[in-house]
């Protein structure tokens, strides 16, 4: 095993260790500002997904400015997914964090189909919030490795484009990724809306990633949800305006 999978190891063994055995609870809440990008609010935590400037796949929404935060998650520090003129606090880069009572890990991948060679690396997320396992794979086009998935699996939220084009799984290629990690929910980012007009954006519509996940059931849930830990439901996609 290389050097830099024995780190990986270490630091998810970490992770697991050090996650306190009680949270704040309630629900998880959400807000969807389109393209990747979330607020998720839980456990006296505010983080804010993905923020964008209004460029490419972007440039027809309003950027996710006006809101509260503790701190940004980005995939990269594209601007399309990693926007920070504020230079509020951003976790950008693979490794292990913490940041109160949450603990992040970032496990990189590549950003596009050759191996990063065209957009370099992009940065999956993985940590605990109310109670929930919660994976972000909003800036991923490439292949995951074994250890990978195994660190990645068993997520009670998913997050993971599936709009295609150069730096975003397909419909196809996102569901073979979602039935090797079996999330609970997941919830669809990079696509086109059938409502949305950009001509300017290469994404696809949802259709070929629903077409791919008949066993799961959909919901359309607008651009605010709440996710109660306690009742949690399993095999169910979660669409947000």
């Amino acid at each position: 095993m290389s050097i830099l999978k024995i780190k990986k190891f270490i630091a998810f063994s970490l992770f697991s260790f050090l996650m306190p055995a009680t949270a704040l609870g309630g629900d998880l809440l959400l807000k969807s500002f389109g393209h990747s990008s979330f607020l998720v609010k839980g456990d006296g935590q505010t983080i804010l997904l993905n923020p964008y400037d209004n460029v490419d796949c972007a440039s027809h929404l309003s950027k996710p400015w006006n809101v509260k935060f503790d701190f940004i998650l980005a995939s990269s520090r594209l601007a399309d997914e990693g926007y920070n003129p504020n230079n509020k606090l951003m976790f950008v880069d693979p490794g292990s964090y913490q940041f109160n009572e949450i603990i992040l890990n970032g496990i990189a991948v590549p950003h596009d189909r050759f191996e990063g060679r065209r957009f370099g690396m992009a940065t999956i997320w993985v940590w605990e919030q109310s109670n929930l396992k919660i994976v972000h794979m909003g800036g991923s086009a490439g292949q995951l490795d074994l250890n990978d998935k195994i660190l990645l699996s068993n997520p009670d939220i998913l997050f993971i484009s599936i709009g295609g084009g150069d730096k975003s799984y397909n419909g196809q290629e996102a569901a073979e990724i979602v039935k090797v990690l079996n999330p609970k929910i997941v919830i669809p980012v990079h696509f086109l809306s059938d409502k949305e007009n950009n001509p300017t954006c290469e994404f696809s519509n949802a259709d070929d990633f629903l077409e791919n996940m008949s066993d799961f059931n959909v919901q359309y849930v607008g651009n605010r949800f709440s996710i109660n830990p306690n009742k949690i439901e399993k095999d169910i996609i979660y669409i947000f305006k």
